[in-house]
């Protein structure tokens, strides 16, 4: 189905159009179309245009109405104040857009008919390490942005950026070699999935051999280059940390609902073979220089606290390579061999310097087109209810299961109050739903640069900005449509009058398509999630003014009920977008 048009889209043409008419040197001035407490529309840019023409606002606005007329979309106009104009809508142009995004598959939101391609880059958990709850804001923001958009039509490819490669895999290595029973060790029950409890005791008990037994150090290091030299023992040990790694990041992918795959894993061994010809060619073409053994690239507007300028080390004095190394490798393979024109890396904000050097050096080397935007995509902290970095009671990194976990046990409880007939089955299922959906939205309704308090309590409750309550409300819309009368069918009725309330929950549903590209745009999830609790509070009104079931006439009711069908939709691919999952009943 063609996109819908929406409300605000045909009242801006025809403004436009009006704007052209009356002053056709300012023709491309724009009418500023606001949704307004005084109307349905409010156009402001009468003020700014009254400047330039040296003429009076309410004037203006008077010759703009003059090529303006209530048409099918237009109820009535009137100049308010100074010179704004404002704008009601008709009946007509709502019931008309809600019954075609009703029967749309997409709820009439277009898709590029030109996609780019991006190339997105998130979640990045490292290799023998447990997933900590410093993980969770790139995965969830990752795959919120992947979801949103690949459904506006974008090719997205993603890039999970493993913690594969480096120093400390000598000393796992090695003692995994001297030791090959302690890998097989497992204390935890099978049914308790995958598990990084077995690679943890490693690192710890290797880590403590290397700072105590100078010789075992010795023999650590050693096998680093035996690794980097593609010894055979040495890469299947790795191996084998690897495979083992990857089980456990699936099933926390599992759990949390998103898109990621194995197949998506491109850790940072997959450029090693591309480091070599990395620095070479950046200090061929000049762009790095040698400074005290090290390959740099310096940048005269980055300097440390002396005042000396900070270099970008692609190269350490001692020959190894680092992560900025690495970051160039991938961005010269995803622009080339993947063809991206976008590259997006949602990545903490401590690295926003570590990028700004990267970006810059790649554009530098030409490997970084003026054609293609490098983007990263900061976001802030995890806190406890203290408002510090969330931490456990001993002051150790909360474990990424461990908090999902927390957040499940606590919906249960929620959801068992809410709902004492459910079994056992359905229980679990609502809660897991509920659990993660709640730490799901907590995190992503945030805007993607502050910090944030985890409480899970707040988290699952169903009341207030909250993912339980968008659940909620699309569960009791699912409930009013199941209870519907027999040949009873949701119908957009022309020539019924709508009460305020329709006229609200109508004009909001007709700003999903909009709400989407905003995100697409600035890449910021939590304008969606504002849209998803501003639709939910404008059907609660509508609910407590508007009877469905018991609607006056089956004219009325039938509207009703697709403002009803139209709201659950909308919750639902809002939601699913978030990747939140929404059960039908709760």
């Amino acid at each position: 189905m063609a996109t819908v048009l929406s409300i605000a889209d045909a009242v801006q043409q025809r403004f436009t159009q009006a704007l052209s008419a009356a002053f056709p040197d300012a023709a491309d001035s724009d009418p500023q179309l606001r949704r307004s407490d005084r109307a349905d529309f409010q156009a402001n840019g009468i003020m700014s245009l009254a400047k330039p023409l040296r003429a009076n606002p309410r004037e203006v606005a008077a010759r703009v109405l003059e090529n303006l007329t209530a048409d099918e979309v237009i109820a009535s106009l009137e100049v308010s104040g100074p010179g704004f104009i404002n704008v009601t809508v008709t009946d007509a142009a709502i019931l008309d857009r809600l019954a075609a995004r009703a029967t749309d598959a997409r709820l009439g939101v277009g898709s590029s008919t030109e996609p780019g391609v991006t190339v997105i880059d998130y979640s990045q958990p490292n290799i023998a390490k447990e997933m900590h709850v410093g993980h969770l804001r790139s995965t969830i923001i990752g795959d919120a942005l992947v979801r949103t958009l690949e459904f506006s039509g974008e090719k997205v490819i993603k890039r999970n950026h493993l913690g594969d490669w480096g120093t400390q895999f000598g000393m796992l290595i090695q003692y995994l070699v001297e030791h090959p029973d302690k890998l097989d060790e497992d204390t935890e029950p099978a049914e308790s999935g995958p598990s990084m409890s077995r690679l943890n005791r490693l690192y710890k008990a290797s880590r403590a051999l290397f700072d105590s037994d100078t010789d075992f150090a010795d023999r650590s290091r050693r096998r680093v280059v035996e690794l980097q030299a593609g010894d055979a023992e040495t890469v299947a040990s790795w191996q084998r940390m690897v495979d083992e790694s990857k089980l456990y990041f699936e099933a926390v992918y599992a759990n949390l609902g998103v898109l990621l795959e194995d197949t998506d894993a491109i850790g940072e061994s997959y450029y090693n073979h591309m480091l070599a010809d990395v620095c070479s060619d950046l200090e061929a073409s000049g762009v790095a220089v040698r400074s005290d053994g090290a390959l740099c690239v310096f940048f005269d507007d980055i300097k440390g606290p002396d005042g000396e300028r900070t270099p970008l080390i692609v190269q350490k004095s001692d020959g190894g390579y680092g992560y900025a190394t690495t970051d160039l490798a991938a961005i010269r393979d995803r622009v080339g061999m993947l063809g991206a024109e976008q590259l997006l890396y949602v990545v903490d904000s401590r690295q926003a310097l570590h990028f700004q050097m990267v970006f810059e050096t790649a554009r530098r080397a030409g490997w970084l087109p003026d054609n293609v935007r490098a983007l990263h995509l900061p976001f802030g902290t995890v806190l406890g209810k203290d408002g510090k970095p969330f931490k456990t009671r001993s002051g150790e990194t909360v474990r990424l299961m461990d908090l999902l976990d927390e957040a499940v046990d606590r919906a249960r409880t929620v959801v068992a109050e809410k709902s004492p007939q459910l079994g056992a089955e359905e229980l679990e299922d609502r809660a897991r739903q509920v659990g993660i959906g709640a730490v799901k939205y907590a995190d992503l309704s945030t805007s993607r640069t502050r910090d944030y308090v985890f409480d899970t309590d707040r988290m699952v409750s169903l009341n207030g900005d909250t993912g339980a309550y968008l659940q909620y409300a699309y569960a009791r819309i699912q409930s009013i449509l199941r209870k519907a009368p027999e040949g009873v069918s949701p119908t957009a009725h022309q020539g019924l009058t709508l009460e305020p309330a329709e006229r609200a929950l109508g004009l909001l549903l007709d700003e999903f398509g909009a709400t989407i590209d905003i995100v697409t745009e600035t890449f910021e999830p939590h304008r969606l999630c504002a849209y998803l609790h501003n639709l939910a509070s404008a059907y609660t009104t509508f609910y407590e003014h508007c009877p469905v079931l018991k609607a006056p006439s089956r004219e009325i009711q039938e509207t009703r009920l697709l403002l009803c069908q139209l709201t659950g939709q909308t919750l639902r691919q809002g939601m699913d977008l978030l990747g939140i999952g929404t059960p039908e009943r709760l």
